[in-house]
Order: C-alpha cells, then sequence, then structure tokens
C-alpha cells in the first residue's frame, strides 16, 4: 500500500517551525511581543487581506512560541514555568522620572549614625480591653491619659488643676510641634531646589510663622489656654494707638473747636422734633448727637457747652502765662 500521498497531504496541512524573512524579526520574550521590520506586500495584502494578516500573525507567533521554549524552566505544581529574561525594548514614558524625595533632618541624621527605622503599626495591643485599638485617632492610645478616671495630682498643683485637660493640652502642643516639623522640613526641602536668597527665606519663615499661629488657634479656645512650646514667639496682635494724656495747647484747642464745629452743624436739625428710637439718629449715623450734646452740657445745650470749652482754654492760657 502506498500510503506517501497520504502523508505529502498531511506533511502540507502543516508548516514548517522556521519562518523565512528577509529581515529577522526581533521577539522580546519579557514583554511577549514580536516585532516585524520587514515591509508590506500591497499586491499580497490587497489581493488576500485576510489571508496575508493570517500568514504574518502565524510567524510571529512561531517565533514567540520557540523563544519561550528555549528559555530555562522552573518546575511548580502547575507544571513547568519559563524563566522570563530582561528586557530588550525600551518602552517611553508620559512622564520624566520622579525626582527623589529630600531627606529629612532626621532622615539625615539617622543616615549618618546608621540608624534604620522601623515602621510603626497603626494598631496596638491594649492589655485593658484585650483588644487592638488605634494608636491615635478616635478612642486612640494616645488619649488614654485624658479619659482615665485616676490621676496623679502634683504636691504643688492649683485648686482649679484639671489633668484631663492638662494632658489634652499636652498632646495639642505634641501636635503643632510635629506640624510645625514638617513645615520646617518642606521649608528646608524648597530652599535645597531653590536659590537660596535672604528674601527667599524671609518669605519662607513668615509662612512658617502664619501656618503655626493658624494651627495653635485652630483649638476651642483659640489658643489662649495652649501651652507655648520652647523656642516660639509670642503671636503679634494689633497695636491700638492712644493720644498722649497731655497734648500741646494748640493741639487741644483745634481738637474742641472740631468737636464745636461737628456740633455746631446739627444744631439746626437738632430743633426738629425727630422720634427717638435710642439706636441713633435718623441719617443712619452710630452716634446720636442731640444724646451725646445733651449728655455732655448737662441738659444746658449746645451753645453752653461751646462758650464753656471756651471759657475753659482761655483760663489755660492764661494759666500758663
Amino acid at each position: 500500500m502506498d500510503v506517501s500521498q497520504i502523508l505529502a497531504s498531511q506533511a502540507s496541512k502543516h508548516k514548517s517551525i522556521l519562518v523565512e524573512k528577509e529581515l529577522s524579526l526581533d521577539v522580546d520574550a519579557a514583554f511577549l511581543t514580536v516585532t516585524d521590520p520587514n515591509t508590506t506586500d500591497k499586491e499580497s495584502y490587497d489581493q488576500e487581506r485576510e489571508t496575508y494578516l493570517q500568514a504574518n500573525a502565524r510567524d510571529g507567533v512561531q517565533l514567540l512560541i520557540a523563544a519561550l521554549f528555549s528559555l530555562p524552566t522552573l518546575s511548580s505544581p502547575e507544571g513547568p514555568l519559563a524563566q522570563l529574561p530582561a528586557p530588550t525594548t525600551q518602552l517611553p514614558r508620559a512622564k520624566p522620572l520622579p525626582k527623589p524625595k529630600p531627606l529629612t533632618k532626621w532622615e539625615k541624621f539617622a543616615r549618618t549614625k546608621g540608624i534604620r527605622s522601623q515602621r510603626r503599626d497603626r494598631k496596638v495591643w491594649d492589655e485593658e480591653r484585650q483588644d487592638w485599638i488605634p494608636r491615635w485617632g478616635w478612642k486612640g492610645k494616645n488619649k488614654d491619659e485624658e479619659s482615665q478616671w485616676l490621676h496623679e495630682v502634683p504636691a504643688n498643683a492649683d485648686t482649679n488643676y484639671d489633668p484631663s485637660k492638662e494632658a489634652r493640652v499636652a498632646r495639642k502642643a505634641r501636635v503643632a510641634k510635629n506640624e510645625n516639623q514638617r513645615l520646617q522640613n518642606l521649608a528646608r526641602a524648597q530652599q535645597g531646589v531653590a536659590v537660596n536668597s535672604g528674601a527667599h527665606a524671609d518669605r519662607k519663615k513668615k509662612e512658617i510663622e502664619r501656618s503655626l499661629v493658624t494651627t495653635r488657634a485652630s483649638t476651642a479656645s483659640m489658643g489662649r489656654f495652649d501651652r507655648m512650646l520652647p523656642g516660639e514667639k509670642k503671636p503679634r496682635g494689633l497695636k491700638r494707638k492712644f493720644d498722649p494724656i497731655e497734648q500741646s495747647l494748640d493741639a487741644e484747642k483745634s481738637a474742641n473747636l472740631a468737636l464745636i464745629k461737628k456740633l455746631g452743624s446739627g444744631h439746626s436739625s437738632m430743633k426738629k422734633a425727630r422720634p427717638d428710637t435710642g439706636d441713633g439718629d435718623r441719617d443712619g449715623n452710630v452716634l446720636n448727637v442731640r444724646k451725646a450734646v445733651r449728655f455732655a452740657s448737662n441738659g444746658q445745650g449746645a451753645a453752653a457747652l461751646a462758650y464753656k470749652s471756651g471759657s475753659e482754654v482761655k483760663k489755660k492760657q492764661r494759666g500758663r502765662r
């Protein structure tokens, strides 16, 4: 029985594992990709597009599978696993590489001293509750001193000493200190990148002080009963300016004349009957001129007040002479 024709027909169905191309294909087993640098045959593509694309895809998959089977393998319960090599294709990035984060003051000190920092867990074990509780935050471990039922009171404590309040104030001070250190680390990091100039350093210092004052004033008492940190300056407020008690004769005279002129300008309108609301005059002024004149002159009126202030000025002038 001649089976040569049967074998020939079966061999025609199975293509060879060898791929012949004008230019060799680039196979990257790490990314499981195959790149074909050959040009597209326009005639074959226009005549039988699907057949042409399937043939190119078959050649690429054949080379990729042959490359994977040539790699070293590891045994596993699921079967042999191929050890992929390092990638050879350099993929472009959408954005540049991130710059290394600048070290804080503590990180620099720990690196010079060889100290290894260990990341603390968010939850700690509480012996009294026999449960894991948060280290900070709501029902945190750092609030045990504020909520405990027994406190040790110092011998020299004041009669209004509140241990829970003192513990809360100390915790708030620690929070403010940590925030201050964080802002200082940010300022040092920005100074390392930017140009170190006097104006830049002053501006950053003012921003840190402003942030610290805002943080301290975020409590219920607006920071009035919070303890000051060591080395912290007292926040500056608005200074009120008062006139000196002893003034020159000309300054006092001009002030009295200005008051008399203001009172005299409203003298004609005061004669008209107006309803007294008690909250000011009808023009919307906060000061009720009629009541002010009546109070200053003991009910005698604006003319008597002007005469009295003029006589006082003359007496002072005679006494100084």
